[in-house]
């Protein structure tokens, strides 16, 4: 069985989304929060919280994949680099493989990530999610 295709997900991270995260999460580290204090960091500015960011790839993965994905998908990734208002995103996924775990069963792999839109990697790694044939 080959791995179906998984549409990608686009979108823009605004400060006000940040913000609202922020307020949802309880992380109100002045990084994401503060304008001021951020363009004294390395950073030069706010940037999007990691899980924020990351959200994006598992609402691609549960787009194509549905239940299956929300109750047993698994995410193995690296942050690489950080969205920043503004920022057009792109989560994707490639097939990696497909491989049976039982006669009714198969495991998908995928190679996931998100872009910026200079195409610069935020977060890499894969997604496995089992498949019921």
């Amino acid at each position: 069985m080959s791995a179906p295709a998984v549409a990608p997900v686009v979108k823009t991270i605004s400060q006000e989304q940040i913000d609202r995260y922020a307020d949802a999460s309880g992380d109100h580290n002045p990084i994401h929060v503060d304008e001021a204090f951020a363009r004294t960091t390395p950073f030069e500015g706010t940037i999007a919280h990691g899980m924020l960011v990351l959200a994006s790839i598992s609402e691609m993965m549960a787009a194509a994949f549905g239940e299956a994905w929300l109750t047993r998908g698994r995410l193995r990734v690296r942050f690489r680099a950080p969205a920043r208002p503004d920022d057009t995103i792109t989560a994707t996924a490639e097939a990696l493989s497909s491989s049976s775990t039982s006669p009714k069963k198969s495991l998908l792999r995928y190679a996931v990530e998100c872009r910026n839109q200079r195409d610069e990697l935020l977060i890499g790694g894969t997604a496995e999610v089992p498949e019921l044939g």
